[in-house]
């Protein structure tokens, strides 16, 4: 394919020479001239393993080459890859200037072209730029219609400085967010043959992937950093201590836990983080990661009270109490902390637990509601039936059977789904659905 990169910094330069290297005819645009110069004369603008020899060997058989001249670029390829810069404005947020700018003069350029074209948006940005900020830039330039006379895709890059290259040829996944199929089969057209399973998504779910990569990642360093400072300061080896968590691939290095759904509890997580929070304070180790675990979670529960706030109705069914699903323990349950908290304000409120009955609580459980729920005799009710018929907003938070297929469709009742039910994806069209996360 005649493909056009623009933006020759570390994902434009390596992206053009890999993309040669595989057979396509690349130029590579940017309004730095040094840099063009540099490309145009086998050498690579960028310091990475491999770049260098790669760079020099596609210029020289004429794979890749570099100009300054958007329309140039245009004119001579099918699909062009937007790799520009999208740095941080001094508050924080993305800085799309370089986008827009480059957005605008592709436009102009299709306008003169004519014919099919696919715009590929590697840089990295927030979810809704691509179809509510750069699309009508592109469409009002070339003065025409996404989707007919343009495809428009998102297509980010999992790149690490230092391992580029070899990422790119052995990529950890290809996200292509597709505006239409045709956009998406130009992106999937580019990396044929190469390893890594390929998703097809939704626009702005391509935009979101990259910033869930990053978020954990950093997530993941500060995490191991903390838990290392911890560790020293009790005279623990830390690297000892994460070369056996790491060598869990069922819960720690795996996809458990990693579901949006509702907030965490039970007898183990909140008393082993509050332990070793405390240690780290005794110690003087500085753990904002660590610390502000239980806070983020206590938010988390908090949005589901304000969900059930924004309905307007006072009458309300809570499936579920238990801690997990299948157990009666309820030893520092979210769904109790949930029930007192609306019980707190006044609601009238019914729960449905197929695994709790008062009568048979017995020993720390029965001593955990006696102190945090006193009235839950009054609450609980020994029926799915029963609390529908009270209720006019439905809490779940089980995916007993028994509940799911008595939950009714139709928006009759607001169900406030706490669990991401099965049915979700067909709920959200319905009116009164309201998702915890999602």
């Amino acid at each position: 394919m005649r493909i056009s990169v623009f933006g020759l910094g570390y994902v434009g330069c390596v992206s053009a020479a890999c993309l040669a290297s595989m057979g396509h005819e690349v130029i590579g645009v940017d309004v730095n001239q040094v840099k063009v110069d540099l490309v145009n004369d086998g050498k690579a603008p960028v310091v990475e393993e491999r770049i260098g020899e790669l760079t020099a060997d596609v210029v020289r058989t004429g794979a890749l080459r570099a100009t300054t001249d958007v329309r140039e670029a245009i004119m001579d390829s099918e699909v062009s890859l937007v790799c520009v810069g999208t740095p941080s404005e001094p508050n924080g947020s993305l800085c799309t200037t370089y986008l827009e700018r480059v957005t605008e003069e592709i436009g102009a350029a299709l306008a003169e072209r004519g014919g099919r074209h696919t715009v590929v948006f590697r840089s990295t940005m927030l979810p809704g730029t691509c179809l509510n900020l750069l699309v009508p830039i592109l469409e009002k330039s070339l003065g025409g219609t996404v989707g007919v006379d343009v495809g428009v895709a998102v297509n980010p890059e999992f790149l690490r400085e230092g391992t580029s290259v070899r990422d790119f040829f052995d990529p950890p996944k290809t996200v292509i967010g597709e505006l239409d199929q045709a956009s998406g089969d130009a992106v999937a057209a580019l990396y044929e043959g190469l390893p890594g399973e390929v998703f097809r998504v939704p626009v702005p779910t391509a935009e979101a992937i990259k910033y869930a990569d990053n978020a954990f990642h950093g997530l993941k360093i500060g995490f191991a950093n903390e838990l290392g400072a911890v560790c020293q300061a009790l005279g623990v080896d830390s690297h000892q201590v994460m070369d056996v968590f790491l060598a869990d691939r069922k819960l720690n290095i795996s996809p458990a836990y990693l579901r949006p759904g509702f907030a965490f509890g039970g007898s183990c997580l909140p008393k082993d983080l509050r332990s070793l929070v405390h240690a780290a304070q005794r110690a003087d180790v500085s753990v904002p990661i660590l610390s502000h675990v239980l806070p983020s979670n206590a938010d988390h529960l908090q949005r589901a009270v304000e969900l059930v706030e924004r309905t307007g109705k006072r009458r309300v069914g809570m499936f579920g109490l238990s801690f997990k699903p299948g157990t009666d323990d309820l030893r520092e349950s979210p769904l109790v902390e949930l029930a007192e908290r609306l019980f707190g304000k006044g609601y009238d409120l019914k729960i449905h637990d197929a695994n709790v009955s008062l009568s048979r609580l017995i020993g720390a459980n029965r001593e955990y509601i006696e102190t945090r729920l006193p009235h839950l005799a009054q609450l609980l009710a020994d029926s799915v039936d029963e609390v529908l018929q009270h209720a006019e907003v439905c809490l779940v938070g089980t995916k007993d059977p028994a509940v799911l297929s008595a939950l009714p469709h139709g928006g009759g009742q607001v169900i406030v789904d706490l669990i991401r039910l099965p049915d979700a994806e067909t709920r959200r069209t319905e009116p009164g659905y309201m998702g915890l996360a999602w």
